[in-house]
């Protein structure tokens, strides 16, 4: 009797849950949605460069014959360049063929750069001459003045641009020859939509013109859409599949003209190059690589196919400097 009762059997473990316990899964804690704090939206990219990742891929500085340039750094603030570009110039023919003439140049440029104060200069031996001024009057107003002077009569242009980046938008005022006025504004509306509007008047021709323009953008995505009272409408899509691969496309209609245009491209980035390329429904096929050969040498393949027009343009240059 006492060996039995001093060796009694351990309680038997607890029984397996039966029934829905089984099926149903575990509870987990649904976190709440993060609110949005509409006067704290981030401030959205100028009105004009609306559509800058999809011209990255979409309009590379394609071009024909051979260039190149050469930037030499005489202190931390200015800088010196040196272009040579030969290769050919598109004449306007009666007929629908293309008229190409044998064109060289050289470019000298000079260039001042400070935090708060820009400066850019470049003649040409053609006779042309292009200057560009960016000057941060405050913290958010900026001047900026472009300008071309050549010796053709009536083809010289000058622009002045009042620059306004405020908390949650940008505003933009513009004067130019021929009477020309202007003034931008786009706003951001949610952390990822931006809405904005655009009026221009160029007195000499009589004409004015108001545009809208939306844009959304994410960390994988940019689209945008654009429409004007002269009839254009621009729309485009940027996906960014990775770091270092994007693909975009557009569509622009022409109300007046009645022509449409899509096209699509990609933009990839390598360790050493850049590769963008691009194919429209006009049948012409484009793509332009930037090869670093070393630190501070690049090297430039350009080629271009237009098969409708039976042009083709081919390009190589190399770029030295910073």
């Amino acid at each position: 009797m006492g060996s039995s009762v001093g060796h009694a059997a351990a309680p038997p473990p607890p029984a397996p849950p039966v029934g829905l316990a089984v099926a149903l899964p575990p509870k987990v804690e649904q976190k709440s949605e993060k609110k949005v704090d509409y006067l704290n939206l981030p401030c959205p990219v100028p009105f004009e460069e609306i559509q800058r990742e999809a011209l990255m891929s979409l309009k590379p500085e394609l071009f024909e014959g051979l260039r190149f340039d050469f930037t030499k750094g005489l202190n931390q603030k200015f800088s010196l360049s040196h272009s040579v570009f030969m290769g050919s110039m598109e004449v306007p023919s009666p007929s629908s063929g293309i008229i190409k003439v044998p064109t060289a140049h050289y470019e000298f440029g000079a260039n001042f750069l400070d935090p708060k104060l820009m400066l850019v200069g470049r003649v040409v031996t053609d006779g042309r001459l292009n200057a560009r001024v960016k000057y941060d009057l405050t913290d958010n107003l900026t001047l900026k003045i472009n300008a071309q002077l050549t010796n053709e009569p009536h083809f010289s242009q000058g622009m002045f641009n009042f620059d306004y980046k405020g908390k949650d938008f940008r505003a933009q005022y513009q004067m130019g020859n021929n009477a020309f006025y202007g003034a931008n504004y786009i706003q951001s509306v949610t952390p990822h939509l931006s809405l904005g509007s655009e009026v221009f008047w160029l007195g000499h021709q009589r004409k004015s013109g108001i545009g809208f323009a939306a844009r959304y953008n994410t960390d994988k995505m940019v689209t945008t859409a654009q429409v004007a009272s002269t009839g254009i409408v621009a729309l485009s899509y940027v996906q960014k599949v990775s770091e270092k691969v994007s693909l975009a496309s557009d569509f622009m209609y022409n109300h007046m003209t009645r022509d449409v245009t899509s096209s699509c491209g990609y933009d990839y980035i390598l360790r050493q190059c850049r590769l963008r390329g691009k194919l429209d429904s006009n049948g012409c096929v484009a793509a332009f690589l930037e090869e670093r050969l070393n630190m501070g040498v690049n090297f430039i393949l350009s080629a271009e196919i237009d098969h409708q027009k039976k042009d083709y343009k081919f390009g190589f240059g190399m770029t030295v400097g910073e």
